[in-house]
């Protein structure tokens, strides 16, 4: 019966690590997708993922805008958002070192976040899932929304890899970054093309706020409680590459959810010592590459 019951334990935690690891993977995609092409440390992406929140339920609210509707609108709208900040913000100090990137986006946090908790308190808000009931696997019962997010989120980071290495738009982004003047040469907008790379990042950091807003309340904070995190996983999957950061998403979330099972009180500072070890043995990140490359 002991057996059994660690069994159903080990499994259930396996896969609410994996739905965790699902939100790791696209923020930190998105996280990556930035710093690999721009080398901006966006520090804001925590606060942009809790916009994709607060718009879906703002769309809802308001408008009556269904979840599946909210899809595609909320990160357009969180995207429209980005683009705005990083030609405000960020574009001024593109030529400064990484730090000030990181104090604007910083600042940035502060501001947005006091603005939403000014606006809308800092207790959540519920949003309905779209997907009722779930499926009996015998060690647990898994909601079907639940499910989706685990598929949807692997499809989104498939899709963003091969369109960043394997179609021209990549090579663009990537020659971009590396010899901006030759590909200006060639009548390409290199400051838009960058423009677009940062809202595109957002965008999944608000794609992700609208997946999270059915399990998790909409809440002002709740993309600075996520950040720390997720700012470990791009280390140990090596800073700008997208393999690492979408492979260190789902591997960090299992590993969160068998610590939970066999010493619970280390499950939330397993991530932090695994990034040290990392550091210490292989300070580049698991991938080791820089960039977009694997």
């Amino acid at each position: 019966m002991f057996e059994h019951l660690s069994i159903q334990l080990i499994m259930g935690q396996l896969l609410i690590g994996l739905i965790n690891g699902s939100f790791y993977a696209m923020l930190s995609l998105g996280l990556a997708i930035i710093f690999g092409l721009m080398n901006v440390v966006n520090f804001a992406h925590g606060a942009q993922y809790m916009l994709g929140a607060f718009a879906a339920w703002f769309l809802l609210t308001t408008f009556g805008v269904s979840y599946w509707g909210a899809l595609v609108i909320a990160p357009i709208m969180v995207a429209i958002f980005g683009l705005i900040m990083e030609r405000l913000i960020l574009r001024p100090i593109q030529h400064l070192d990484h730090l000030y990137s990181l104090l604007a986006t910083y600042a940035a946090v502060l501001i947005i976040e006091g603005l939403m908790r000014q606006q809308f308190g800092s207790s959540g808000m519920p949003y309905a899932p779209p997907l009722r009931g779930g499926v009996n696997l015998g060690f647990m019962f898994l909601p079907w929304y639940r499910l989706w997010v685990v598929l949807f989120s692997l499809l989104v980071c498939i899709g963003t890899w091969m369109l960043i290495e394997r179609t021209k738009l990549g090579a663009y982004l990537r020659a971009a970054t590396e010899k901006p003047d030759i590909v200006e040469a060639f009548g390409i907008n290199v400051p838009r093309m960058i423009s677009l790379t940062y809202a595109f990042g957002v965008g999944l950091a608000g794609l992700s706020g609208v997946l999270a807003a059915p399990i998790y309340q909409v809440s002002p904070s709740m993309g600075s409680n996520l950040m720390i995190v997720i700012f470990a996983v791009v280390v140990i999957g090596g800073m700008g590459s997208i393999v690492g950061a979408v492979l260190t998403g789902y591997l960090i979330g299992v590993v969160e959810g068998l610590t939970k099972v066999f010493y619970p009180e280390a499950a939330n500072l397993v991530i932090f010592v695994i990034m040290i070890i990392v550091l210490v043995l292989r300070p580049n990140g698991l991938t080791s590459g820089r960039g977009t490359s694997t």
